[in-house]
């Protein structure tokens, strides 16, 4: 089970580290330009912290994977992990129009992709927390 955490660290930093392109793969100087500017700020600042949450909940992964899988603590921490990453999965599919992705190669592999990797963080979290 740690392999996993350290699969998951590494991942969870890498899927962080790219948060750093997004203003500019999704345009963000011309696709909010007509927000107000606390509406764009929001989207900045809140990018910002998603980013260093996801960071940290990697390095975490890395760095503690032994005790969260064997300490009351860490498979509580763990559980916490799990129902985060499962109502992200939900999100995926009830947050988001399928209009974005479907009849589009690419959106639709990302979609597979992110879909399959919040399956998988869920099992794994929840795996830890219950044995």
């Amino acid at each position: 089970m740690e392999i996993h955490y350290k699969v998951i660290g590494f991942l969870l930093i890498i899927l962080a580290l790219i948060h750093i392109v997004f203003p500019k793969y999704f345009d963000w100087v011309t696709e909010l330009k007509s927000l107000s500017l606390i509406n764009r700020q929001m989207m900045t600042i809140h990018t910002f912290f998603v980013a260093l949450t996801v960071f940290l909940m990697g390095l975490l992964c890395l760095t503690s994977s032994k005790e969260l899988i064997h300490t009351i603590l860490g498979k509580k921490i763990s559980l916490g992990l799990g129902i985060f990453w499962s109502i992200r999965l939900i999100v995926q599919f009830f947050g988001y129009s399928s209009s974005l992705w479907k009849g589009k190669r690419f959106e639709t592999f990302m979609h597979i992709v992110f879909s399959l990797f919040w399956a998988y963080l869920s099992l794994i979290f929840f795996s830890a927390s219950f044995n």
